[in-house]
């Protein structure tokens, strides 16, 4: 009895919700994708892993869709594209968010609110409106279009190799990466925020006090401290960019396949769900990765709070 009413207190019944909200909603599903990856499929019904045949337990494991995977360049080149647009959409979400989200920290307490409505503002509105709101945005005649054009960025962009030519900015790489770059900003923002209105400015008083520039306070006392935001800002673009579909899909071209798209393919076009679901697994391993370093920085941090 006593051990009933230990094993059902409070303390550990709050600590084991997230841990079956994982079981539920992440593990259970991942196995049952991984089930599919693994497995022999007969038109719709798919084999047992595990059967009984004159007594003997056998299991059958098809490895096959994994080694494809490795071995056509096709879906390696996608994953290698959807890594690149992703880390190409977490840099310059970092490089226009944590400039914003240092002004907001360092605004007057009555005019934050009004800057965090700002940034949360777009979360208002759907998506998928604001993904087609791009799309005339940049098509011909679309004021951004116009801009660019007029100001002479768009034989930039041409020059760099992010559009075929001045006037084609629609379903190429420049306008995929500024779609995801406008639809994450805020989960770019918002972490930095939250971690950099937390810092002790006393600190850059007294690096002030030492002979410090301010340039030289910020690079030595503001971005280390604000570190950890950085971080949590990165693993939220870069994470869900990997895995994007609407975005390439409305925004992108041939030329920016992601695996997102390539998913969709295997589901619905090829109807070859063991190989989606292979797709399915590495890109969740890939995923897994960086999200194993948030954990291990974020730990650290906590030891060196206490």
């Amino acid at each position: 009895m006593v051990t009933l009413r230990r094993l059902f207190s409070g303390r550990r019944l709050v600590i084991g919700a997230p841990y079956l909200f994982l079981l539920l909603f992440f593990l259970l599903p991942f196995f049952i994708v991984l089930k599919i990856s693994v497995s022999e499929m007969e038109n719709v019904v798919f084999k047992d892993l595990l059967t009984l045949q004159d007594g003997v337990l056998q299991l059958s494991v098809k490895l096959g869709n994994y080694l494809f995977l490795a071995e056509d360049p096709l879906y390696i080149r996608t994953y290698l594209s959807s890594l690149k647009y992703a880390a190409a959409t977490t840099l310059l979400c970092l490089l226009i968010g944590y400039p914003f989200a240092y002004f907001m920290a360092r605004a007057k307490a009555s005019v934050q609110p009004a800057l965090l409505m700002l940034v949360m503002l777009p979360f208002w509105t759907s998506f998928l409106l604001r993904v087609y709101a791009w799309r005339g945005l940049l098509t011909d005649g679309g004021w951004v279009a116009e801009l660019l054009q007029a100001s002479g960025a768009a034989h930039l962009l041409a020059g760099a190799g992010l559009v075929p030519a001045p006037g084609q900015l629609m379903h190429t790489p420049f306008s995929l990466v500024l779609g995801m770059t406008y639809t994450y900003l805020p989960f770019m923002v918002l972490p930095l925020y939250g971690n950099l209105a937390k810092m002790d400015l006393r600190l850059l008083e007294a690096a002030a006090d030492l002979g410090a520039t301010p340039w030289v306070a910020f690079w030595k006392v503001t971005v280390p401290l604000s570190k950890a935001g950085i971080i949590a800002g990165s693993m939220l673009v870069f994470i869900p960019c990997v895995g994007e579909f609407v975005i390439p899909e409305l925004l992108g071209g041939p030329e920016t396949l992601m695996i997102g798209r390539v998913l969709w393919d295997e589901f619905f076009s090829n109807n070859d769900w063991p190989m989606a679901s292979t797709v399915a697994v590495v890109m969740i391993l890939l995923i897994i990765v960086p999200l194993a370093i948030f954990n291990k920085y974020q730990a650290e941090a906590q030891e060196q709070q206490r």
